[in-house]
């Protein structure tokens, strides 16, 4: 699977700022919302159904953040935090585009 710049760049972004926000406390992180300026550039929904398959065409039905390799919520719960946001709280059953398969 090659990686493309762009898709380097936000997995790079990602990791370095979850470095970053290692120390902050997860459980006072704000929920993302989907008018948030990153949202709104990486396409995310908090309801994967509702992605504009149009507008983004590597969407496949069953990707979710709760299977995302960036989500960092426990298995089962609603909401986790995710550092392609600054460690903000996406919802399990979201999506967005730099959705990276669990391996």
């Amino acid at each position: 699977m090659a990686l493309s710049r762009r898709r380097f760049m936000i997995l790079a972004a990602s990791v370095a700022s979850t470095t970053v926000l290692s120390t902050e406390s997860r459980a006072d992180a704000p929920l993302l919302a989907e008018n948030d300026p990153t949202a709104l550039a990486l396409g995310y929904k908090a309801d994967a159904a509702k992605v504009d398959k149009t507008k983004f065409p590597r969407f496949q039905a069953g990707q979710t953040c709760a299977n995302c390799q960036l989500y960092q919520g426990k298995p089962g719960s609603v909401t986790g935090p995710c550092p392609t946001y600054g460690g903000k709280l996406v919802y399990a059953k979201g999506w967005c585009n730099a959705y990276v398969k669990k391996a």
